[in-house]
């Protein structure tokens, strides 16, 4: 005998009008973000692959090469501090998901003898000021653990 499970919707269907612009406006800004960043990687000598690479895992936002390694960047945009650092965004989950994600690029690419680094660029865009600021070899945030 099957049993039906209800259906959980964990994200509404239906916004109302000020939050669905919202979205708008934020993912513009995103977008934004990122060609920044593709521009400021060109300009230092990076060689941009691609842009947001897709998978079922995840999305890398920018795939770019320098010199004999292969970069995955992760573009936070921000208009505001009011939610903290954009670096801030990019936690272990989301980390995780980056990884996973680059693992399975670099199995499709054959990319295997290229050394790898994980970037985050923080784009700011306040008051028409735009601030660029790159962080090399991001460093992975540790798993929690149950210990005390």
């Amino acid at each position: 005998m099957k049993v039906a499970l209800p259906k959980f919707n964990f994200f509404p269907t239906k916004f109302v009008p000020w939050e669905r612009e919202k979205m708008k406006i934020n993912n513009r800004i995103g977008k934004i973000g990122e060609k920044l960043a593709a521009e400021y990687l060109e300009k230092h000598g990076y060689e941009i692959i691609t842009t947001n690479f897709y998978t079922k895992r995840g999305e890398i936002d920018i795939i770019a090469r320098k010199d004999n390694e292969i970069v995955f960047v992760e573009v936070k945009t921000r208009s505001s501090d009011s939610f903290g650092k954009p670096v801030e965004a990019v936690n272990y989950f989301k980390q995780k998901h980056l990884y996973q994600t680059a693992k399975y690029y670099m199995y499709k690419k054959c990319h295997e003898l290229d050394y790898i680094r994980f970037d985050v660029i923080e784009v700011y865009i306040i008051n028409g000021k735009i601030n660029i600021v790159c962080i090399l070899n991001a460093k992975a945030i540790p798993k929690k653990t149950n210990a005390l």
